[in-house]
């Protein structure tokens, strides 16, 4: 795992909070951003240990998910959100239709609910109810995770939701983290410049 490609300085992530992220105390507005994010093509993804190469997790239905649920893609997008965000919530309904238009091109998106968990650090049966309605609501019907002991390391580099980043079919992490919402068009250039990383 590579834990400094998720750090961000300080001044920029609140720049960005103001944009169109929330942080655990405040919720915000969402807003557009037309660039695509930097990428770091050194770093190959063969050879490597993944953020994602090895974990197991349950989904919001209750079933077990694993690595194996990247290698039928050769892009992954892991949308970090939580059910308090209005930026996150609002662009759930276009990740919805990115993830139905992109099936066939190796390409999935996966939900990673951050506040899915009660002070005890157990899972909240409420949360998962509120997170699940905000799923069927916005239409975002693709594989929504729930905090798990091998996700902790990358929800401990969260910051600001939503965050989001991508995974090759090994779960090597491709590009930089994404700390903001973005409009559906500037997700399908995103997505586009990842993908060919991907399939070099």
């Amino acid at each position: 795992m590579r834990p400094t490609r998720f750090l961000f300085c300080s001044a920029a992530l609140a720049c960005l909070l103001t944009l169109g992220a929330c942080s655990p105390s405040a919720n915000s507005t969402a807003s557009m951003q037309e660039s695509a994010p930097h990428t770091d093509s050194s770093q190959e993804s063969t050879g490597q240990t993944g953020v994602l190469s090895a974990f197991s997790a349950t989904d919001l239905e209750g079933n077990t998910v694993d690595q194996s649920i990247l290698a039928d893609y050769d892009l992954t997008m892991v949308n970090v959100w939580a059910t308090f965000c209005g930026p996150c919530i609002n662009e759930m309904p276009d990740l919805g239709e990115l993830a139905a238009e992109y099936a066939d091109q190796g390409v999935q998106i996966i939900g990673l609910v951050s506040d899915a968990m009660d002070s005890d650090g157990a899972i909240s049966d409420s949360q998962v109810e509120t997170a699940k309605d905000i799923v069927a609501e916005t239409g975002a019907n693709y594989t929504h995770l729930l905090p798990s002991e091998d996700l902790y390391g990358v929800l401990s580099q969260i910051y600001a939701v939503p965050t989001t980043f991508f995974v090759d079919s090994e779960g090597v992490q491709v590009g930089d983290a994404i700390v903001q919402a973005h409009s559906k068009e500037d997700w399908i250039t995103i997505i586009d410049s990842m993908l060919a990383e991907v399939q070099g």
